[in-house]
């Protein structure tokens, strides 16, 4: 064991919320932090290009790379997580999508126990947090550590999706995040000036020589010190062995949706009968930690394209890569500045819904396989609409595989597990093939590939999903706060029945919301910083 150091504040995972509370806490000078991150700096050069987050997408040096235990409605396929190992964590790998989800999601939340968690009580740390390149107004802010922006460069697909969405009848929505979700529109995204703009580069990009936050990578937090009651430090693993480090105000544990129950179980906190099982202490019997996981859910319709304008044909032609590398080299221009995602719609799968339940995803590129070992383009012109189920009824579970701190830990999501779950992404495949017969794309489209014009019955949908439907990568929910039983924080984010110790990542997330996660999840580092500094 290597000698201790005293903080005032311990951060245990650097990603989207935890970069965001160290960050904060740190910029006054009051307060002594430290920041742990198991992953390596973010010096990888395809992290900061954007449409370089394929090569993070199974690169072990910048990602976990979980796998899903076999998922039972799902033909028993294993569902591939990748998830940031590295300074900013899943921001420095992810899509870069600008979302917050629907201001009722959050009202939801207050309604569910969440005081504090309401969309008004929320906005302001997203407006706090953001630098929106079209300015400042009610729903936005500017001069934040966020960099918002539109996309730099858009090809003439992007436009014929967009065209051809509102011809099936989708009205324009100019901004998913202000004041109306439903509709369809560009994304905004987390880059600047052809650049990903991480939580790293938004809240330790100037904070590095502060001289009161200590940043440690390649530190892996192994166990949860706690003496009496309370959270006293936190033990981790570096390359020179174990360490401890003490806290003299509190712990903040923000590993995310998986690294989070699994140092809360690790440390003694969770389903007793669980820990027992593998020799751990238990200190609190807490059924929820790890519990109430659940994720959007996708699948997608594929269409073979007329016009060599895909990001297919990137990946299939050397001159056309050098060409693209030259104009991001000279004008930060060209594919590279995007992510390949540049238009979507919010919609509803039944209009008796009061708000969107689905996401559609209009993509520049089709696949035909993504899993652990990469993402397999087709190998020709191709594009694909995806529709994303937003409300999901399945409910799974994180649990440990092992009382090994660096083994994976065990997931089971349960997808499928009700008929609106099937319904919703059976008419979202149907409105990605309205979409698609629209007059706008008619000069893109040459046939359906996936599933296959053939497959319209109910069942053959049905079976589809099973076959090729995939998680969306937006996990929470297990730590989630709330006044239930079961419930693992409080709406301060406090982890009931040990003092000193926080939670906040999208693990604390009660019900998932109606998009994109990281926003979310940084607006929760920034009223989590908040309420801590008010503690204090």
């Amino acid at each position: 064991m290597q000698g201790e150091d005293v903080y005032d504040f311990i951060v245990t995972g650097a990603g989207s919320a935890g970069c965001a509370v160290a960050g904060r806490l740190s910029e006054d000078g009051r307060f002594r932090v430290l920041l742990l991150e198991a992953g390596p700096r973010d010096s990888y050069p395809w992290i900061h290009i954007p449409l370089g987050y394929h090569k993070t997408f199974n690169n072990p040096r910048v990602n976990w790379m979980f796998d899903s235990e076999p998922e039972p409605e799902l033909n028993g396929r294993v569902m591939y997580q990748p998830r940031g190992k590295v300074l900013g964590g899943t921001s420095s790998i992810n899509g870069m999508v600008y979302m917050r989800g629907n201001a009722a999601d959050y009202d939801e939340w207050r309604q569910r126990g969440c005081e504090g968690w309401d969309y008004d009580s929320v906005l302001p740390y997203f407006k706090r947090a953001e630098d929106q390149q079209r300015g400042a107004d009610d729903y936005h802010g500017v001069g934040g550590p966020l960099k918002v922006s539109d996309h730099r460069w858009q090809p003439s697909l992007a436009r014929a999706m967009h065209d051809a969405a509102v011809e099936a009848g989708i009205p324009v929505n100019p901004d998913f995040n202000g004041a109306t979700q439903e509709g369809v529109g560009y994304y905004q995204t987390t880059i600047n000036k052809a650049r990903r703009w991480s939580s790293a580069r938004a809240y330790l990009g100037d904070a590095k020589g502060r001289r009161n936050l200590t940043i440690a990578t390649g530190a892996h937090a192994t166990r949860l010190l706690i003496e009496q009651g309370r959270a006293a430090g936190v033990e981790y693993r570096t390359p020179a062995g174990l360490s401890q480090a003490r806290a003299r105000r509190e712990v903040i544990v923000s590993g995310g949706v998986y690294g989070s129950p699994q140092l809360l179980m690790l440390s003694g906190l969770g389903p007793a009968t669980h820990l027992q099982t593998f020799g751990i202490p238990v200190l609190r019997d807490m059924p929820g930690v790890g519990s109430h996981l659940h994720d959007h859910f996708n699948t997608y319709v594929a269409y073979r394209c007329a016009k060599p304008v895909t990001m297919n044909d990137l990946a299939l032609s050397l001159p056309r890569r050098l060409v693209a590398g030259a104009q991001y080299a000279l004008a930060r221009t060209g594919p590279l500045a995007s992510m390949g995602l540049y238009v979507g719609a919010l919609i509803r799968s039944d209009k008796r819904l009061e708000r969107p339940d689905l996401q559609i995803n209009m993509f520049a590129w089709a696949i035909k396989e993504r899993n652990r070992l990469g993402v397999t383009p087709q190998p020709f012109s191709a594009f694909g609409l995806s529709p994303v189920h937003l409300r999901p009824d399945g409910r799974g579970t994180v649990r440990l595989k092992s009382p090994d701190p660096q083994a994976a830990p065990e997931i089971r999501f349960n997808f499928l597990r009700s008929s609106y779950d099937f319904q919703a992404l059976i008419e979202g495949m149907r409105v990605c093939r309205r979409i698609a017969a629209q007059p706008a794309l008619r000069p893109f489209v040459v046939e359906e590939i996936l599933p296959g014009p053939h497959v319209t019955a109910e069942d053959d949908l049905k079976a589809d999903i099973r076959a090729r439907g995939v998680s969306n990568l937006h996990p929470v929910g297990t730590c989630r706060m709330g006044r239930e039983v079961d419930a693992v924080v409080d709406p301060q984010l406090r982890v009931y029945g040990v003092q000193g110790l926080r939670v906040a990542d999208a693990s604390v997330m009660p019900s998932i919301i109606a998009g994109n996660t990281n926003a979310p999840s940084i607006m929760i580092g920034e009223k989590c910083a908040d309420m801590v500094r008010a503690a204090a």
